[in-house]
């Protein structure tokens, strides 16, 4: 992962909203850490949804 040279890169925070969000792991059943925890994220493409769900809330 090139982006990875600098500590503030993006690349990051993307990585850490994939893993809590919408990457499932064998651990929680396949279950994502966000649905365990009773966080639901709904939608044919989730990350289209998180970016929605953050723009509203900016609002």
């Amino acid at each position: 992962m090139r982006g990875l040279k600098k500590m503030d890169t993006p690349i990051l925070k993307g990585y850490g909203i994939f893993h809590n969000y919408i990457g499932t792991h064998e651990g929680l059943d396949g279950k994502t850490p966000s649905e365990d925890c009773g966080i639901e994220v709904n939608g044919e493409n989730k990350w289209i949804t998180l970016i929605q769900n953050a723009s509203e809330s900016t609002n």
